[in-house]
């Protein structure tokens, strides 16, 4: 298992390294660049020209991505070409705000979805699974800012019993927990009636069934246990989705997070910020990934025991 993670860990460099020259490269040739906002009618073409060679746009893309990644493999993300301040300080001042809207919106989600998935797939045909199909498919077919301005209008403009934007109470985690809540419980609720619907023509539970263990315990202990796999699979995806910032949702509700920060890098054409941000963001998604490859081998005993060391064979010696 260490060295599988090893080579996963190994696989993150390519990865960044294309991401980063992908956002670089991107945020290039975007029209407008990051000393549009500095520049008035009162500038002088003198101090544009100075205003270019500070910000080395006058230089090839490809040098001004050199010069960046010669700083990165030293550990530097580089500074804001807006603010000045670190990359990587702005990002982990965001990154806890962002944290805290994905652990909150992924129990919630996990909370609504696994329930029902279990019951839709025990009900399969009947009113109840169709219901439940319903449900996934509204939530997995509107737009998420959609829900999040309807969300707004009803809650916070008319009724007014929720605010409207982040106000560092818990009323304020009520709209984008449930917003982004109800997009992963659609997800999560389709995967686990599929799985259990899967488990449910196994042997084995016909085999518990006539020896008289109970419905409830069959359930847990041999549908679910079998079809965590695809469901951790899909909760592993959306919570790295999630921990890399809803930049829809924290728009929305002005959530003072990650996603909005690389927005507004982009907006500002703050190449800096936002390469240094996607990169963050690309690592940590790749880390939750890894991770939930590694919670397989403790759900399946048959992946634990692929990557578990082999016994060498005692040769017999004949006397």
């Amino acid at each position: 298992m260490l060295r599988y993670t090893f080579y996963r860990i190994l696989w993150l460099i390519p990865v960044l390294l294309c991401v980063s020259f992908i956002i670089y490269a991107l945020m290039d040739f975007a029209p407008g660049t990051v000393i549009d906002n500095m520049i008035n009618d009162d500038t002088t073409p003198e101090e544009i020209i100075e205003l270019r060679a500070k910000y080395y746009l006058d230089r090839p893309m490809v040098f001004r991505y050199g010069m960046y990644m010669a700083g990165l493999f030293q550990g530097d993300l580089g500074t804001s070409q807006i603010t000045g301040q670190s990359v990587w300080d702005l990002y982990m001042t965001r990154w806890p705000a962002t944290l805290r809207l994905s652990i909150y919106s992924l129990v919630f989600g996990v909370a609504v979805a696994i329930p029902l998935g279990i019951v839709a797939a025990k009900y399969a045909g009947t009113i109840i699974d169709n219901a439940t199909t319903a449900f996934t498919l509204i939530g997995l077919s509107m737009p998420t800012f959609w829900m999040g301005l309807l969300l707004l209008i009803w809650f916070a403009l008319n009724i007014r019993l929720f605010p409207a934007g982040y106000d560092g109470t818990w009323r304020g985690y009520v709209l984008p927990v449930f917003c982004s809540g109800i997009s992963m419980s659609a997800g999560i609720c389709r995967q686990t009636r599929s799985a259990i619907l899967e488990t449910s023509r196994q042997d084995y539970l016909r085999t518990a069934r006539a020896k008289g263990v109970p419905e409830c315990q069959v359930t847990r202990k041999h549908k679910l246990r079998n079809a965590w796999i695809p469901i951790v699979t899909q909760i592993g995806v959306l919570l790295g989705i999630t921990l890399s910032g809803s930049a829809i949702i924290e728009t929305i509700f002005t959530w003072p997070g990650v996603g909005r920060l690389l927005v507004n890098a982009i907006n500002q054409r703050d190449i800096n910020l936002a390469t240094g941000a996607t990169i963050l963001t690309s690592a940590f998604f790749v880390i939750v990934l890894l991770l939930v490859d590694i919670i397989y081998a403790f759900i399946d005993p048959r992946i634990r025991a692929m990557y578990a060391p082999r016994k060498k064979k005692k040769k017999v010696v004949a006397a």
